[in-house]
Order: C-alpha cells, then structure tokens, then sequence
C-alpha cells in the first residue's frame, strides 16, 4: 500500500476515534510533511486521499477542514432529505397547480385520445407536442424550429443524451467551476471528465474557456446562462455573444442548460447566437412540477441525429402519456399560467431572503429560486451544514458544487421553493441566529 494511504487510514481513525472533530483544521501541507517526516508531495496526496473519502473538505484561502458528516455517495441524486425544512433541493409547487393541471387533461382521458397516448413513441415524439414545446420555448425574439426537438425522460436524461452524443468516453467536457452536481455524476456514468472553467461576475469566461480548451482540447462544453445554478448569475447579452464568438472560433460544441429560463426569459438563450453549436435543455420539473417529469433537447442539424441516438440507446425516451400529457399543459395555456405564477412566488421568496439575511453576504437574483451565501469567518461550510441539520433544516454545503478534489469555498446554497413562504421564514432566522454565533455557541445549543 502506498505510504500516503497507510498514514490517510490513521488520519481517518482520528476522526473515527473523536479526536479529529467536524470543523477542525488540518495543518499546513508543509508543516504536515515535517511532522510526519514525508515530502511535500505525499502530504498533498494524503489531503487529497482524505477529500476522496469525503473526510475532509478544501476550502478557498483557508485550507483544509474535516467535514460535518460523511456525505451520501451521490448528493446530487439523492432523495429528499427528510429535514423538516429542505432548503437543498428545489420542488416548487404552488397551491392552485392541482386543480389547474386537472382541468386540462379532461381531453386527454377520453378513450380515443388515452388510447393513443398509451402507445410507445420514439424521442421525437409527436408534431403536436413539437409544436407545442416550440412555441413555449420561444422568447424575447428567439424561437426553436420544432423538427430540431426531440423528448426525453426528464431534464437530466436529456443532458445525459447531451453529453453521451458529444463527449465519447474518456474525453473531457468542460463545465464552469461551479456547476450542477447532478453533471458529475453523469460525467462519472460516462466515463467523462469534467474539466472546470474559471467564472467571473458575468458566468463562464470566454477567455478562460478558450485557454483551457487550446492547453488540452475539449470535446464540448455544458453552462448554465441563464439563473446559474448554484451562483444566480445570468449572462448579460455581451457576455453570450462573446462566448458565441468564441465557441466559433474554438469549433466546440455547446451543451445549454435552460432548466430555470422560465423565470428569467428578458434574454435570448445562448442558443439564438450560437445556433449550430448548441443543443438546449430544458425540462417539465421546475417549470410544472417535480412529479411531472419530461426532458426537451433542441439540437443543431447534424447534431440532433446523435442526440437522438444516443437518447435511445440509453433507455432516456419520454414516455408516450408524459408526451400526451405534457401536450395539453403546454398549448392549452396552463403550463405559462402556472410559470407566470412561479415568478411572482420566487420574487416573493427572494424578499423574504433579503428580509432575513440582509446583513450577510448574499449572492443570488431576485427572480431565482436559489440563493449563494458566502458564510461569515467563523464558520466552515461543512460545520454550518451540520448545525442546520441538527435544528431539521438541510442547506447544501459549496463542495457539492465543485469539480474533483478542488477546494470549495466557504459558502452554502440554499434552495428557496419547497417550503411554505412561513416555513420559510422561520428557516432563515434559525439560520441568521446560527451564524451570527460561533460553532462554539451552536454545540451548546
């Protein structure tokens, strides 16, 4: 066994053992490598071999910390948590949708219609549903050619056709260096690795991205324009017609995430400037419900074929009823009712997050569903983490975010639809409360 493995192991009985506790810091790399008499080297490699097990976290600037708890093996696919209050993961369903939703599949459950929707159907789904998916899409002057659509299970199933049609095994996709989780764990399904591009106040550089890609070239690249999912950053129009530019220049295939478009749609996508390089995803679970999943792809000629195929032979096709269905809400109205009432309750909850946690350092936009809160200096992310759960409120630590062993910064995401505007409320004063103290003062609690 590696020495580097023989001295993680009793790092790891430590904190087995109590002795190293959540929240503590380790040394120095230098000054852990004299201690223990080893190079340099081999102290990085025992970090990192400590970050791999999920023992330990880096953080930007500070160095590196023993994590709250062991993480699940996938958070990204995780269930929901259980905590009384889940502000990890983001299930928006407002009041009214049930009786909206009912009301237009009154059509669909006639036998005729039913018996249709009952069939199998391939990822290109129906004209209608085409149709329908297009014209729902379409905003601030842009619109998708329906035959350039095709249907997938959810959201995540059409990225995973995305990715599987552009990056073959072994090759590198590029990501922004804060990103989606569920994209890892994909890109680990793939046998694809994900290489971080450097971000700024306005999203992914375009500098950055065409540095990286010239050092070791990249077979595509998946961003989030649009609501940045954890940071709330949008692309402002100069931003997506340099990185249009660039993507060009670099002949590099785009895959865009569009998932939380409905509640920002002031833009055209990144798709309108690029529109032979990009394949968009977009998806029924934020937009409808999570209950109510269905994956959309709009993809360039030339592409679309393979995204296609390769939505196929990964089992990823829609279901004939959640096409049937999904065609309904969309051309009848009730899927843009129901958007429409989506931006006013994130607005909403985004006052109430400035309301209760004003003074602290805040990123996010007021039309999300998501907010960025970079923690105070005495806490560590994994330690907050850990003190919300204790009080049944589950926040996502920044390390869920980041590419491979990086070091994460010390901040947490929180997601803002689930519970009620109440609940809510009452959440973030326990969470104000909790980091204007100490980890000291949480323990005592």
């Amino acid at each position: 066994m590696d020495d580097y493995r023989v001295i993680a192991d009793k790092l790891a009985a430590e904190v087995t053992a109590g002795r190293l506790r959540p929240g503590d810091r380790l040394p120095p790399q230098r000054r852990f490598a004299r201690r223990h008499g080893i190079a340099s080297s081999t102290a990085a490699r025992v970090y990192g071999e400590l970050v791999r097990r999920g023992l330990a976290v880096g953080e930007v600037g500070r160095g590196t910390f023993i994590r709250a708890a062991q993480p699940p093996l996938d958070p990204a696919l995780a269930e929901p948590s259980g905590a009384r209050v889940d502000l990890e993961l983001n299930f928006a369903v407002l009041p009214d949708q049930p009786a909206l939703l009912a009301a237009s599949l009154g059509r669909l459950l006639r036998p005729d219609v039913l018996g249709d929707a009952l069939q199998s159907l391939g990822v290109t789904g129906t004209k209608a549903a085409r149709e329908a998916t297009a014209s729902t899409l379409a905003h601030a002057g842009w619109e998708p050619e329906p035959d350039r659509i095709s249907f997938a299970g959810n959201g995540r199933q059409a990225i995973a056709g995305a990715i599987a049609a552009l990056v073959p095994i072994g090759e590198r996709l590029g990501v922004e260096a804060l990103t989606y989780p569920v994209v890892k764990g994909i890109a680990v399904r793939l046998g694809v690795t994900l290489v971080p591009i450097e971000m700024d106040q306005d999203g992914l550089s375009p500098r950055s991205l065409a540095a990286t890609h010239r050092a070791t070239p990249l077979r595509a690249v998946y961003l989030q324009p649009t609501l940045h999912n954890p940071l709330g950053v949008t692309m402002p129009e100069a931003r997506r017609r340099e990185l249009a530019e660039t993507v060009e220049a670099l002949d590099l295939p785009v895959i865009e995430d569009h998932i939380y478009a409905f509640l920002y749609d002031d833009l055209p996508p990144l798709a309108a400037f690029a529109p032979e390089r990009t394949v968009l995803i977009d998806s029924l679970s934020k937009r409808l419900a999570p209950g109510l999943t269905l994956g959309f792809a709009v993809a360039p000629r030339g592409i679309g074929d393979r995204v296609a195929a390769a939505t196929r032979s990964g089992a990823w096709s829609a279901p004939g009823f959640a096409v049937a269905a999904a065609t309904c809400w969309l051309s009848d109205g009730t899927a843009s009712a129901i958007a429409v009432g989506k931006r006013r309750d994130a607005a909403a909850r985004q006052r109430i997050v400035a309301d209760r946690l004003g003074e602290f350092a805040l990123r996010t936009d007021p039309r999300a569903y998501h907010c960025w809160w970079q923690l105070p200096d005495q806490w560590r992310a994994e330690t907050f983490v850990g003190a919300a759960a204790r009080r049944g409120i589950a926040v996502t630590p920044a390390a869920a975010f980041t590419i491979g062993n990086g070091h994460a910064p010390n901040a947490v995401r929180m997601a803002l639809s689930s519970p009620s505007w109440d609940a809510l409320s009452t959440a973030l004063d326990v969470l104000a409360g909790l980091a204007r103290g100490t980890p000291e003062d949480a323990a005592v609690d």
